[in-house]
């Protein structure tokens, strides 16, 4: 059985999942497998280190799958941003379609650029507002991320239960849930919600194609619903990541209301965490870690998580779901 949702008719794929773009995990490996399993896998374009190494990973994702993909283009501008445009020049001419983007208002650039070339924009919200902003500036679908999300959750601080729902009541376009979604459970309950797919990235970590080291996966496992910690909350870039000795250590450091970033920026920096992922020496740095780790016991393939997603959703809802109703006539007075 296939789901049909305004997600699955806007990208055409098959199952309404979708790989959120994650930094040095979103490559041609792992997203090849989700689009190949029937969904829509991601490349991160910032985990390449130059926008020709962007166009080079998109080939090598065509060379993997003859399904829809897509690009994550996340922008923060800083004094030392990434030539965006470049990168964004670099989608177009490698015939991407489909983008997903996260950040700044000034994302809105990029889209101006890319919307000509008739690419579907996916643009990451942490809230209502953001989402109706998005949506009249004209992005194609919103991918909604609950407080239970990893990275960054946004300052409000409401979860997916609330936050997906008040989102439905508004946002009139396609809209994806993002945050804590690893089983047919979670899909069954987001489009209960009204949502019209779901977005997974940690549970993808935790998956055979995945290319990070086996002992991170294990971390994944390790952990529990409670192994994350939220850190930068003082600096309003609330951050949520994997509970280790050095995210551990960052959180005890950040206590102190008088900590600066800067007392912390060696242990969280983006070089060590991509170092910890490749030799899984958890005491290189931190890692992105969602509440969903409490739902991740194993490591399968990405087809085997497809078909277990779709499996047990299609289970919940003609038996346990459909069990529920009471058929009965009420006695007529």
């Amino acid at each position: 059985m296939a789901f049909k949702t305004r997600i699955t008719e806007l990208l055409d794929i098959e199952h309404p999942i979708v790989q959120g773009g994650m930094q040095s995990v979103g490559v041609a490996e792992l997203a090849s497998a989700v689009s190949n399993a029937g969904g829509l896998g991601i490349l991160t374009a910032l985990t390449q280190p130059s926008p020709e190494a962007l166009r080079d990973e998109i080939e090598r994702c065509k060379s993997m799958t003859d399904k829809p993909f897509g690009v994550n283009l996340t922008v923060f501008p800083t004094m030392k941003s990434p030539d965006y445009a470049a990168y964004t020049q670099a989608i177009i001419e490698g015939g991407v379609t489909i983008v997903e983007t996260a950040g700044t208002s000034a994302v809105a650039e990029f889209w101006d650029m890319m919307k000509p070339h008739g690419i579907r924009i996916l643009h990451k919200c942490t809230s209502v507002r953001h989402s109706l902003s998005a949506e009249r500036k004209g992005v194609d679908a919103i991918s909604i991320d609950g407080f239970e999300c990893a990275g960054h959750p946004g300052e409000d601080d409401i979860p997916g239960l609330v936050l997906i729902p008040c989102a439905a009541d508004k946002v009139k376009i396609p809209m994806i849930a993002s945050g804590g979604f690893g089983d047919g459970r979670g899909l069954v309950a987001a489009l209960s919600l009204g949502a019209d797919g779901i977005n997974m990235g940690t549970r993808f970590c935790a998956s055979k194609e995945a290319q990070i080291h086996p002992d991170v996966k294990q971390a994944y496992v390790d952990n529990d619903e409670r192994g994350t910690h939220l850190i930068f909350r003082q600096f309003r870039n609330t951050a949520r990541v994997g509970k280790s000795e050095v995210s551990d250590q960052v959180a005890e450091i950040l206590k102190n209301p008088d900590a600066r970033f800067r007392d912390v920026a060696e242990l969280v920096a983006g070089a060590k965490g991509k170092q910890l992922l490749e030799t899984g020496d958890l005491s290189e740095g931190v890692f992105w870690a969602s509440m969903v780790q409490g739902l991740i016991h194993d490591v399968p393939s990405v087809q085997e998580l497809f078909d277990r997603i779709i499996g047990d959703a299609e289970t919940i809802l003609d038996n346990r779901l459909a069990g529920m109703r009471d058929t009965r006539r009420a006695p007529v007075a």
